[in-house]
């Protein structure tokens, strides 16, 4: 199909097309003169206009060119000016020639009915144009512009900037590994004779054709061989043939004595000897040419494998081949590995349209020369434009050190599409832009804007960027970028070391934390989610792929553009087909936003800092309005070192995406303990997680971690550490839903925690009992990797934060715990834990049955203190809380998970806060808990049940009355209905403030010793244990035992238990009666205290608790 292809490209044209061409050139002159420029832009060789002049500047660097007053020129030949501006009605087209033409100049301005125009869309430029941006940063002999600065191509309001280079292909994908060393090169045809690697040399008879001497000289490993190689051509006699061929490699060792001896015998291609390489691509490499360059990315966690090879002819390649000087130091990846497709991106960095800057051999004179040794003050082109369209060029050593100067800029252009009155639309397409010093392309309050086919790689700061949070309805369609290294211009570029030095616009005193403030350097920086992302790579960056940021307010010249809020609510555009491997934080991130307000006392951190925002997309970006998912479709992320995605906020929902080798797969992280978007969830969908995959990489140097690993323990390159808990789905905070989803190669090993789900490590934050799991599907995973709950070692620390201990979540079909219905929940965690749990050692969990949801309990008044719960049918278990704010917050919040319909008593290890609220979470119409509040005696109370409505800030209160008491016993229970995935009731979030008088110099409120054993209660199994799934693989031992019980007072009861044999069973019958009554008593007060008796018997095993009753 190729071959057949370029014949009809090649073949003449026949004369149908003629007769149809000339008819459309007369319909269009007929109808207006709008219609013929039109068809002269799309049909007509620009530099064929009639009227043109030529144009032959000259070589001056004092020369400043104007064209204007209808003036049209064409440059003919190669100049150098200081300077041109084309303006009022003037033209400058540059003339398709056989000659390469350099155009030298400090800027090119198009003003108001200025037009610069090379090549045409259905005529492109095809010879070869370089423009080359010739300054100093320093030099103050030249004025620099008000709006575009210094070395430069401006386009102004209503100038015209048509460029068209040849059509070739940007990039595509590597379709064979190409491994270090090897050529893929298998069409040599040697004797037998003729050895291996080296240069390998036939002297022949010319008469007979008799091979009279043969010999090898391995050139690649010895500088003696290369000398004996030159002795031995010298040692030839005058008539014979010398036949030389080079095998594997020749040139490592190659002296210059053999290659003149050789080059003065006519060898061509003596002096550029190297390996060759063949390379196996997924399409046929449109418009490559022998001596272009082009850059292959890395497969493996570092972005700096990515390699630079230059095309070589090739006749013997295949219609997707193409040779490349020089063999491949690492590997690269061509192929699906365990279902992932891990394919190299090969992308073009050569046009025959260049524009670049010249730049000086070092950094000088400006402060970017504090984190760079060379000169970053490069060209730039930046537009304010009547119409634009560029394609098919090249810019090289483009972009500075300073704001507003970049490659490509689209700047306050408004909209550039149909609905700005532009046709066609603008766009930018086919571009390489490489080796350059501020990003790749801006676009900065422009809508409407098409980016195709572009390439962009080894740049500082973002590369592909929208700036202020406006800019909607643009579309970046099939553009890769790579290598992307952190720059001084914003804090959300700058690395660790610049947003700790550079601290202007910061309020005196401040104190960077360069991870929560900066180092947030992206491939593609999205400041508005209504923006799509087609078909793009993002292939290596120092730390993020794609992050989707949020403006509250528009900033910058934006300034008013949006209401407060529009960013945070606006749907997301198409995000589809994309791809993001080898970063160092994540492929994806959609969370936090940047501090739009300048610094002060309040906020020391300088404007632009990263800041947190919530993401909850909805109809016009009205919260009251329906929900409109955010759809993220086949996304494949690998060998990211630290997640492969994390996306926060409301509804976010992935479908048929592949997430491998990453340090953590996938986190889906709520909007907060409180949503902004109550309601909404995130889930994915139909998707791989892949933990270790064949794809082992290799060892490159001691900066990146090289051990074993994998479900063959080989080695390997790691995304952290040796001993770093490989996770594929982290579950945090909720609700989540993960369906349909296989899971492949977790294995843990000796020294490192490995699992298909994991949680998120030192977690402060609350867990939903909403988070749902349902049909996974486990390949090439041992049943003891499928979850782990983690444990006080290496990277999990002591576990003693509140989201260690209340980590929860919903089996719903039983896929991972094989009970269809059950909940996991961590080993230790009583609030949860019934008779009947399952433990699982191996996954520090235990499986269970239940009716559960949450409470939020906030404290005032101190809020630097621990809260001890506790279960009454535990009480010897209580679960210490330290507070998700950290101890300087004004107010805390601790956040447990909590069984429905079951009693608890809290306690504090200091005197009790002046303030309490309680918040029922996740609980439905009629759901309740009792629960006691210790307080020191004489302590008053003021207690006011409410609905608050997070969404309009209103609230209602339903009662007031104050008691004197110590330990106050309050029934919370719901009353309102609520949607499924919403926290709080439809009406709000129903909730009990607590405010009490503490009197002073009281002790730590800590009534345990008086409440049980009390108030204990034996443990009731209220939703029983769903039946396991036949022919699965946990693993339980039964046993049965004898119970003696015996019964003090009502309110306790003990047992003693004692093991039969599994052919004894004991019926027991359990009685239980309610009291229900209000009075104070002495120390205690309540409202309704359940008390119960009877007989419960446990025996821990290896993998199972399992208790008998009737």
């Amino acid at each position: 199909m190729g071959n057949f292809l370029m014949k009809c490209r090649l073949s003449p044209v026949v004369p149908g097309p003629h007769v149809f061409f000339f008819r459309l050139y007369e319909e269009f002159f007929t109808d207006s003169s709008e219609s013929r420029n039109k068809f002269l832009y799309f049909h007509f060789c620009p530099d064929k206009e009639p009227g043109l002049q030529p144009w032959m500047p000259g070589h001056s660097e004092e020369h400043r060119v104007t064209i204007g007053y209808g003036r049209k020129v064409l440059l003919t030949t190669s100049a150098t000016v200081h300077s041109i501006e084309i303006l009022n009605g003037g033209k400058l087209v540059i003339a398709d020639t056989n000659r390469p033409i350099l155009l030298r100049t400090k800027h090119i301005l198009i003003g108001n009915k200025g037009e610069l125009h090379i090549g045409s869309p259905d005529c492109p430029y095809k010879g070869n144009l370089t423009i080359s941006l010739f300054g100093r940063y320093s030099c103050m002999s030249d004025q620099e512009h008000s709006y575009f600065g210094r070395k430069y191509i401006g386009v102004g309001t209503g100038g015209t900037l048509e460029i068209h280079g040849q059509h070739k292909l940007s990039w595509t994908f590597l379709n064979k590994t190409l491994h270090p060393g090897e050529s893929n090169q298998n069409n040599y045809l040697f004797q037998r004779s003729w050895g291996n690697r080296g240069i390998i040399v036939h002297v022949v008879n010319p008469k007979t054709g008799e091979v009279l001497h043969d010999d090898r000289f391995d050139t690649y490993r010895s500088k003696d061989e290369s000398r004996r190689l030159a002795n031995y051509v010298d040692g030839v006699d005058a008539g014979l043939i010398l036949a030389m061929v080079v095998n594997d490699e020749g040139s490592n060792n190659l002296e210059d004595s053999a290659k003149k001896i050789l080059t003065k015998l006519g060898s061509k291609h003596i002096s550029s000897l190297g390996f060759r390489s063949i390379l196996e691509l997924a399409e046929h490499p449109e418009g490559w040419r022998a001596r272009d360059q082009v850059v292959v990315t890395s497969t493996d966690y570092s972005m700096h494998q990515a390699e630079e090879f230059i095309l070589l002819p090739c006749p013997t390649c295949t219609f997707n081949q193409i040779k490349v000087q020089g063999k491949a130091q690492f590997i690269h990846i061509g192929e699906e590995v365990d279902g992932v497709d891990m394919r190299a991106e090969v992308g073009l960095l050569s046009r025959n349209i260049l524009f670049r800057g010249e730049m000086e051999p070092g950094c000088y004179g400006n402060e970017a020369c504090k984190f760079f040794d060379f000169d970053t003050f490069g060209g730039h082109l930046k537009r304010g434009f009547k119409a634009i369209h560029i394609s098919g060029v090249e810019l090289q050593h483009m972009g500075q050190q300073t704001l507003g100067h970049y490659p490509v800029h689209f700047h306050m252009n408004g909209d550039v599409d149909e609905r700005g009155g532009h046709d066609p639309p603008t766009y930018v397409s086919n571009l390489s832009i490489h080796h350059s010093f501020s990003r790749c392309v801006t676009i900065h309050g422009t809508n409407g804007l098409l980016v195709k086919d572009v390439v962009g790689y080894d740049t500082l700061g973002h590369c592909f960027f929208t700036e202020d949070g406006p800019e909607e309805r643009n579309t970046f369609d099939h553009c890769l970028g790579l290598m992307v290294r952190a720059g001084t211009l914003l804090p959300s570029d700058r690395d660790s070391k610049m947003c700790r030095d550079i601290t202007d616009g910061a309020y005196p005193g401040y104190v960077a934390n360069p991870r929560q403030d900066c180092s947030a350097t992206s491939t593609f920086w999205i400041a508005n989610p209504n923006n799509n992302l087609i078909n793009c790579a993002a292939a290596g960056s120092e730390e993020t792929g794609f992050w989707f940021i949020f403006h509250h307010v528009p900033t910058g010249p934006s300034e008013g553009m949006y209401s407060p809020g529009h960013t945070e609510h606006i749907p997301m555009g198409q995000f589809t087909n994309n791809r993001a491997h080898s970063n160092y934080r994540a492929g994806i991130i959609l969370d936090n936003g940047v501090k739009t307000t300048q610094a002060n006392d309040k906020d020391k951190r300088p404007f632009l800092s990263l800041i947190g925002s919530r993401y909850g997309p909805h109809q016009d970006a009205d919260p009251f309005k329906p929900r409109v998912p955010a759809l993220i479709h086949h996304f494949v992320a690998y060998k990211n070192q630290d997640h492969g995605a994390w996306l926060r906020g409301g509804d976010v929902w992935l479908d048929d995406c592949q997430f491998a080798d990453n340090g953590i797969g996938l986190t889906l992280a709520s909007g907060g303990t409180f949503p902004d978007d109550d309601g909404s969830r995130q889930q994915v969908k139909n998707s791989l997680f892949v933990g270790e995959s064949d794809n082992h990489g290799m060892p490159v140097s001691d900066t990146w971690i090289w051990g074993r690993g994998g479900s063959d323990h080989t080695d390997r390159t790691l995304p952290r550490g040796i001993d770093f808990p490989i996770r594929g789905m982290q579950i945090y905070d909720g609700p989540i839903n993960v369906q349909n989803c296989t899971f492949r190669k977790y294995t843990a090993l000796d020294g490192r925690h490995t699992s298909a789900f994991g949680f998120r490590l030192n977690n402060s934050w609350q867990s939903c009992p909403n988070n749902n799991v349902t049909d996974i599907t486990f390949d090439h995973v041992p049943i003891t990797s499928r979850v782990f709950f983690g444990e006080p070692g290496p990277w999990f620390n002591k576990m003693q934060m509140d989201g260690d201990k209340t980590t929860i979540f919903h089996d719903i079909d039983g896929s991972i715990s094989e009970y269809p219905g059950a909940y996991l929940v961590k080993e230790d965690n009583w609030l949860l834990r019934h008779p009947d749990c399952i433990d699982v050692p191996d996954w520090k969990a235990a499986i269970c049955s239940g009716h559960y949801a949450q409470i939020y309990v906030q404290t005032r008044n101190p809020a630097n203190l621990n809260m001890h719960i506790v279960k009454n049918e535990y009480s010897d278990r209580p679960l210490i809380l330290e507070g998700a704010l950290g101890k300087r917050k004004h107010y805390q919040q601790f956040q447990p998970v909590i069984t429905l319909a079951k009693g608890y008593t809290i306690h504090w290890d200091q005197a009790a806060p002046a303030e309490v609220t309680i918040w029922l979470i996740n609980f439905n119409k009629n759901d309740w808990i009792s629960v006691g509040i210790c307080y020191p005696e004489n302590t008053t109370f003021t207690i006011i049940s409410d609905i608050h409505n997070r969404l309009t800030k209103q609230t209602r209160k339903t009662g007031l009355y104050c008691v004197y008491c110590s330990l106050l016993f309050l029934k919370a229970q719901a009353h309102n209905d609520k949607e499924q995935f919403a926290f709080c009731s439809v009406k709000g979030c129903e909730r009990v403030k607590i405010t009490a008088v503490i009197p002073k110099g009281s002790p730590p409120s800590n009534c345990m010793a008086q409440a049980y054993p009390k108030y204990s209660e034996l443990p009731v199994v209220d939703v029983p244990m769903p039946r396991k799934i036949p022919n699965a693989k946990l693993v339980r031992r039964i046993y049965s035992y004898r119970c003696i019980t015996f019964s003090v007072e009502a309110s306790v009861s003990l047992y003693i238990c004692s093991q039969q044999g599994p052919e004894h069973f004991l019926e027991v019958k359990l009685e239980s009666y309610n009291t229900r009554f209000f009075h104070i008593k002495e120390d205690f007060s309540f409202t309704e205290v359940t008390l119960q008796t009877g007989c419960q018997c446990i025996l821990e095993q290896w993998l199972s608790i399992k208790l008998m009753k009737n």
